[in-house]
């Protein structure tokens, strides 16, 4: 494309399997980066999580789209020295194995800088790459529970849940990119490259750098809302989430309800006193806004610039005026599966268009013959089953 966007040229390797690294790469592929995924046969386990259709799943389509896809065996000598040629051709490595595994296939940090010392080394693993967890195994679920996720999202009988998305893992992709960001500006300006090592552990306490002091300053107790009102109510035919963070908020709350006593009730006269009487805020809105539809209160609410919004499914967001506005979603072609409608990265000026993510092998050969092997080559590997070809399953998707 004619846009010269952000990692235009380079390249990275990509032998990370799941969400992290996968998506950490995904988010430089959009900015320009030429990405090769590398799989084993069996393929990422990814592939096989979720919502499955024709050896894809929404996760693999969601974290790999764009990427060249190369099947791999990295466990024969000649699959160990095939990987290490690549990665010493890469600008960047990225890898989520558990630590010592990079190292027992050849691919290590250390013996890949010793060639290439302005190589940027991404390693992502659940909890580090030392200490007495580092062989621990790491899932989302266990990051969510181990971190304090669960315990910031408890109900309202104070018991702990996971939150319903992937955030342990999409919030370490979304730092280990700002990381890999920062290093290539470093490797820009004294040529040298570095080792970025990061673990869902330490992503997920960053991410909850608010409510751990929070917890600190209110001894111990989660910290919840942090104003009143602030919550979901029911109305005739949905739900609304309706929120005051102050008192000119509030007051335009009163305004919009129709509800004058509480502007000057001394019950409600500051954010502290309101959160003392929360549940009886909450019961009042309740009641009254469950008396109407959803439709008539937005108008109402809108009407007094009121902080809410609809609780929308999905089919309700990609429907949503400002999605179309905005061109927030774009469409891909993925064979096996149709057609998706999926959110790029934020910005649309600075990164490409989604495509179709790779099949396992999908690009095997043309991966190897740019990399400078020869066809005999080539063909030595996929006669040892070292390397895999698919056949594709659509002759016209590109892949930049």
């Amino acid at each position: 494309m004619s846009l010269q966007l952000p990692f235009s040229g380079l390249r990275i390797l990509d032998i990370s399997q799941g969400i992290a690294g996968p998506y950490c790469t995904q988010i430089l592929w959009q900015q320009g980066a030429s990405v090769i995924k590398v799989e084993p046969p069996e393929g990422d386990w990814g592939r096989n999580v979720g919502v499955v259709r024709n050896g894809h799943s929404a996760l693999s389509v969601s974290y790999n789209a764009g990427k060249q896809g190369l099947c791999l065996d990295a466990r024969p000598e000649a699959g160990k020295q095939l990987l290490r040629r690549l990665a010493l051709q890469a600008d960047v490595v990225v890898q989520n194995f558990r630590p010592g595994v990079a190292e027992r296939l050849g691919v290590g940090y250390a013996a890949l800088a010793d060639l290439k010392p302005d190589l940027v080394y991404v390693s992502i693993s659940g909890y580090g790459a030392d200490g007495p967890y580092a062989q621990a195994p790491g899932s989302d679920s266990v990051m969510q529970a181990d971190t304090g996720l669960m315990f910031a999202n408890q109900d309202a009988s104070q018991t702990p849940r996971r939150i319903g998305m992937l955030l342990a893992d999409i919030s370490t992709a979304l730092y280990a990119a700002q990381q890999l960001a920062a290093a290539l500006y470093q490797r820009l300006a004294r040529g040298r490259g570095t080792h970025i090592e990061i673990s869902l552990f330490e992503a997920c306490a960053a991410l909850q750098i608010n409510d751990i002091a929070a917890f600190t300053l209110a001894n111990g107790r989660p910290s919840g809302a942090v104003s009143a009102p602030n919550g979901v109510f029911n109305t005739a035919n949905g739900q609304l989430s309706v929120i005051a963070l102050n008192n000119d908020q509030f007051a335009r709350l009163c305004r919009a309800l129709d509800r004058p006593d509480w502007l000057t009730d001394e019950r409600f006269q500051s954010n502290e006193k309101r959160m003392a009487q929360r549940d009886f805020l909450h019961a009042e809105m309740a009641s009254q806004l469950i008396t109407a539809d959803s439709e008539i209160w937005e108008a109402r609410l809108r009407q007094h610039d009121v902080l809410h919004a609809p609780v929308r499914d999905y089919a309700a967001v990609a429907a949503h005026p400002q999605t179309e506005h905005l061109g927030m979603l774009q469409s891909i072609d993925q064979p096996g599966m149709g057609t998706l409608q999926l959110p790029g990265l934020p910005g649309a000026s600075g990164r490409r268009p989604m495509q179709a993510a790779p099949g396992i092998g999908q690009h095997s050969t043309e991966v190897l013959a740019a990399a400078g092997l020869d066809a005999a080559e080539i063909a030595a590997l996929l006669d040892s089953g070292v390397i895999r070809q698919a056949v594709a399953a659509s002759t016209s998707e590109v892949h930049a």
